[in-house]
């Protein structure tokens, strides 16, 4: 399996997350860029998701369908072709990091998967059915880690 590279100018591999991203903050997804998917990916699927989450690991955007030969997106939009799908809080779209007041910075892993085919979830996926279900399916990934504190 291939590496796709993936950045964001808002914030560095393993740092801090500005609270404009936060839930408590302007609630904006951020700016993505990746590269090195595979020519022959059907798609791209873009998730979200904090492993430190008290009750277990918690989606905040999960995308699916987005365009493979796309190269990002802007803050606060939605990745060419994708469509977004209903995360832990029960909204659509994103929703930013909310660790409880006082816990230690929780990690945000943002995953972006090549797809060999289209990928077929459920409206509301929790993160692990989401890894379940694209497990036998990837052809490449990549990703970014950022923190969040309260």
């Amino acid at each position: 399996m291939t590496d796709i590279d993936l950045t964001s100018e808002a914030f560095n591999d393993h740092s801090f997350i500005t609270r404009r991203y936060a839930y408590e903050g302007e609630n904006v997804s951020p700016p993505l860029t990746w590269s090195g998917a595979p020519d022959d990916a059907a798609e791209l699927l873009l998730m979200c998701e904090d492993p430190d989450a008290p009750s277990g690991t918690f989606a905040h955007w999960i995308v699916v369908g987005i365009d493979p030969h796309s190269d990002g997106v802007g803050a606060g939009q939605v990745p060419a072709g994708g469509t977004e799908l209903v995360n832990g809080f029960g909204d659509q779209g994103w929703d930013g990091p909310h660790p409880p007041p006082g816990d230690k910075a929780h990690r945000y892993f943002f995953r972006l998967y090549a797809l060999s085919e289209p990928c077929v979830l459920p409206d509301a996926p929790s993160a692990d059915q989401v890894h379940r279900i694209i497990e036998k399916r990837q052809l490449a990934s990549g990703t970014l880690v950022g923190l969040y504190q309260r």
